[in-house]
């Protein structure tokens, strides 16, 4: 996570990266960039706590290291931790709207109900529906990144599509961070006794 000010909004700002998220009950902007990857903007509207994850893959419910790792990357990892920070901080589960974004077709490869967007979509859309969050905006899907920027205290979304230069960059940047994923899933994988 970095922190910055966000001069025209005149606010603190934290900016999350793929794995990451934040929760506060502070008048700050949550902010991110997405291709693939999914952001959910959770906010209790009666207690004005809101918060913003960054995942990039949905998870197998079925593979035991989705449960056990402590990561964020995973869809359910994220959502729970979100979830549970909200609630920490006073939150009522009753009282919780979402907003999602991301699960763009980003990296030039074939789109297939299959690929990692549309599983991150659905993955998602399941999760809140379950859950019984209701989603009051979204916008995924496509073939554009986006850049978000989530006020929680004011409940605003700002979206702003990226253009295709832009998109080959996140393209890239996912490219490696999909490497790192892998590299980290085989360092889990290995059980020292």
């Amino acid at each position: 996570m970095l922190k910055r000010y966000h001069a025209q909004l005149k606010r603190p700002m934290v900016i999350i990266q793929p794995g990451e998220y934040y929760v506060t009950k502070e008048d700050e902007v949550i902010a991110t960039v997405l291709g693939s990857c999914i952001s959910v903007c959770v906010k209790d509207e009666l207690h004005n706590i809101g918060g913003m994850n960054h995942f990039m893959l949905p998870g197998d419910f079925r593979v035991e290291d989705v449960f056990n790792s402590n990561s964020a990357r995973y869809g359910m990892y994220a959502m729970e931790m979100i979830l549970g920070d909200i609630l920490k901080l006073g939150g009522d589960r009753q009282k919780l709207t979402a907003k999602v974004f991301g699960g763009g077709h980003v990296l030039n490869v074939a789109t297939s109900k299959n690929s990692v967007p549309a599983a991150n979509i659905q993955f998602v859309k399941a999760y809140l529906s379950m859950e019984g969050i209701q989603v009051i905006k979204s916008d995924v899907g496509g073939y554009h990144g986006r850049k978000v920027l989530y006020l929680p205290q004011l409940g605003k979304v700002y979206v702003k599509h990226l253009v295709p230069d832009d998109d080959s960059k996140l393209a890239e940047r996912e490219r490696q961070y999909q490497k790192h994923l892998a590299r980290e899933t085989k360092e889990e994988s290995v059980t020292i006794f």
